[in-house]
């Protein structure tokens, strides 16, 4: 008894033990703090080489660009994080060779169990290198729709328009919906009173129309008239196609409309409104 209670003094009370043990955690919190000024750095680096390629005298996607840089970073990161466990890992004896030539063969009878995690991987390097989608996209992944935020190795960050955030695995992407890359053409409706001149309030829209191109930078053309659109007892509906560049369809359809309206009354023309016609004797 008396002789393990002195080997645990003289454990304990060993100034050289506790001097080493000193020396393994301040050179474990210098390899935290070199991997976080490697990532600050190289993170600014690849934007650095990013920012000087688009100021080149060739034509690149900025899209494509935002999704490359987030993805490097990505990588960037796990291998510095993988880096700085191996070297923990041997600072407290582990033999790291033997470890990683063991991690090896587990890993390989893993990747049989976790092959969603392969798929999720190797789609989303087919989702970067084919551009089916960039960071800055807006898109309908599935059920939601939103903005890309982030493509990684192994998740889609997609976010809402009222700020919900969805991670969504990239093996689990099988339909998308990109409205980014092509111009939209958006469609407005305008009633008009049954006993208006069809003519004479067309020739007016094509007046106004013709003037929003130099005040909404968003349109692509001058937007038309399509027609009537269709017929009731009350009031016609006539057809406007908008043509905007990605993403700006509703927003400018908005304002056309507040413009529209404001036309249509200065111009005089009848604007049919539902009226509501009370019975004097039930009051209803």
């Amino acid at each position: 008894m008396n002789a393990t209670y002195k080997e645990l003094e003289a454990y304990i009370l060993n100034e050289v033990d506790w001097i080493e043990l000193g020396k393994s955690f301040v050179e474990i919190i210098f390899l935290f703090l070199l991997a976080a000024t490697v990532i600050k750095i190289g993170k600014s680096i690849i934007r650095r080489v990013f920012a000087v390629r688009l100021k080149g005298p060739l034509r690149y996607s900025e899209r494509r660009h935002n999704t490359l840089i987030k993805l490097l970073e990505n990588i960037l990161t796990y291998a510095v994080y993988f880096t700085l466990i191996v070297a923990v890992l041997s600072k407290f004896g582990f033999d790291v060779g033997g470890l990683i030539a063991g991690a090896g063969v587990i890993g390989l009878a893993i990747g049989f169990g976790a092959q969603s995690l392969v798929k999720d991987v190797i789609t989303g390097f087919f989702i970067v290198f084919e551009d089916q989608f960039a960071v800055g996209d807006e898109v309908q992944i599935g059920t939601f729709r939103g903005i890309v935020e982030e493509i990684g190795l192994r998740t889609t960050k997609v976010r809402s328009y009222v700020g919900e955030m969805y991670i969504i695995p990239n093996g689990t992407i099988s339909n998308v919906v990109n409205y980014s890359v092509f111009n939209t053409i958006v469609t407005i409706d305008i009633k008009v009173s049954y006993e208006s001149d069809i003519d004479a309030v067309e020739n007016m829209l094509k007046g106004f129309l013709e003037n929003l191109n130099y005040k909404y930078e968003e349109l692509v053309k001058v937007p038309e008239i399509l027609g009537v659109q269709e017929i009731s007892s009350d009031d016609l509906v006539l057809r406007i196609g908008v043509e905007t560049i990605p993403m700006m369809q509703d927003d400018i359809a908005r304002r056309i409309r507040r413009d529209l309206k404001e036309f249509l009354e200065q111009s005089g023309v009848d604007i049919p409104y539902p009226i509501v016609v009370r019975n004097a004797k039930t009051n209803e």
